[in-house]
């Protein structure tokens, strides 16, 4: 995607993994799909800059605002599935961070994001999230700003999965619509799977 990207912002490199990683782990530390997935903030830290370095960063975009936000992409074409590789990097950090029964909570996720994932063409919004310190700052309206416009710009629809009930008016103020809700997994006891939202963006000046 050809993006326009104002001053302060950047598109992230490989060299930016970590950080990137770093700032997606933070943004979701108190987020209740995957707080229900991977337990614990430690969990978090370590497999956001993983995914970011085995997947995203390699077939998608991603692009920060300095050290206090970050986005990840995915365009239409692009694999939706982790290598075996990165699966095996994600469960051997899932056994030596995750809480018991981590990696089973992960793949169902997984699959039950697959199964509902839209089959016309759109781009993919994987995480979008600021430091906890930039929370109600713009920081994520000026992340949306250019991938927004250039959608608009070459009438590509969005989609994501809204993890957190408290994001969903963020979302709607960009031009997102639910399309409704499934479990992100099984519940297990008190351990209550909570819902994931998804949300379909037509780009502007058309229906949805």
């Amino acid at each position: 995607m050809d993006l326009d990207l104002p001053e302060g912002m950047k598109r992230a490199g490989i060299a930016d993994w970590q950080q990137l990683g770093a700032i997606t782990a933070e943004a979701f530390y108190e987020d209740p799909v995957n707080r229900w997935i991977f337990g614990t903030p430690k969990t978090l830290d370590a497999i956001f800059p993983l995914l970011a370095r085995a997947h995203y960063l390699k077939h998608g975009f991603c692009h920060m605002i300095g050290d206090g936000g970050a986005a990840m992409w995915l365009p239409w074409g692009a694999p939706s599935e982790l290598s075996l590789s990165a699966i095996a990097q994600v469960a051997w950090t899932l056994m030596a961070t995750g809480s018991p029964g981590a990696i089973t909570r992960a793949l169902e996720a997984g699959e039950r994001m697959q199964a509902h994932h839209p089959k016309e063409p759109h781009l993919y919004l994987f995480t979008l999230g600021t430091r906890l310190a930039n929370r109600g700052k713009g920081v994520g309206k000026a992340l949306f700003a250019p991938v927004l416009a250039e959608c608009d710009r070459t009438g590509t629809p969005v989609y994501l999965e809204n993890s957190n009930p408290v994001n969903e008016g963020f979302y709607r103020s960009h031009g997102f619509d639910s399309l409704g809700h499934f479990p992100c997994g099984q519940d297990r006891g008190e351990l209550k799977a909570p819902p994931l939202q998804m949300m379909w963006r037509a780009p502007r000046g058309q229906s949805a």
